[in-house]
This record gives C-alpha cells, sequence and structure tokens, in this order.
C-alpha cells in the first residue's frame, strides 16, 4: 500500500478538483445538472482514484486505477473544452483549468509508466 499524501499526483488532482469546483460555480443555473455535474464528478474521480489504487496490495492494481483516474482527466478535459466553447464561463478561467488538467495528466502518465516496470 501506498500513502496517497506522499504523491505529488494525488495535490495535482486536488487542485484541479478545487478549481473545477470553483469555475462551474460560475455556470449558468440551467446546467446544474448537465456539464457542472458531469464536471465536478469527473475531477472528484482523479483523485478518488488515485487514492483507490493506492489502497491496493499489488502494481498492476494501482497502475490499474491510475489508468481509470487517466480517463477521468481525459473527460473533464473535454467537458472543460465544450464549456469553453459554449462560453459557460471566462475564458481564463477555463483556460487556467485545462492547463491544471493537462500538467495533472502528464503526472499521471509518467507515474504510470514507473509503475509498470
Amino acid at each position: 500500500m501506498r500513502d496517497t499524501n506522499k504523491l505529488r499526483v494525488a495535490e495535482a488532482a486536488m487542485v484541479v478538483a478545487e478549481a473545477t469546483y470553483r469555475v462551474t460555480r460560475e455556470f449558468p443555473p440551467d446546467e446544474r445538472w448537465g456539464l457542472v455535474s458531469q464536471m465536478r464528478r469527473a475531477a472528484v474521480s482523479i483523485g478518488s482514484n488515485i487514492a483507490e489504487g493506492c489502497g491496493r496490495s499489488t502494481n498492476p492494481q494501482f497502475v490499474a486505477f491510475l489508468q481509470i483516474a487517466m480517463g477521468s482527466a481525459s473527460e473533464l478535459e473535454y467537458q472543460t473544452r465544450l464549456s469553453l466553447r459554449f462560453n459557460l464561463s471566462s475564458e481564463e478561467l477555463l483556460n487556467d483549468l485545462i492547463t491544471k488538467i493537462t500538467s495533472a495528466k502528464g503526472m499521471l502518465g509518467k507515474l504510470t509508466v514507473t509503475q509498470r516496470g
């Protein structure tokens, strides 16, 4: 088992989740059950899957959960780009979120490669 709190990628996932909640507060009320809900779930899923992987006993299990986290990050990136296209929040906030997601995805990718051995 690994300590989630010692992984930089877990902190990056937390930053992404915080930024997602901040950005989606600006969305129109009619998106509450649409993109807001989807984006928040995807954002929380990134860190949650990292944590769940840390709780598993084998490297292949850990890697599988890192890959699920990567899928959630990719989903959130798409949704953020869609939000940008629909002008649901400020371009600056959405681009900042995309930058944070891209950084977290890079960290997830590197960690996945190193853990595969």
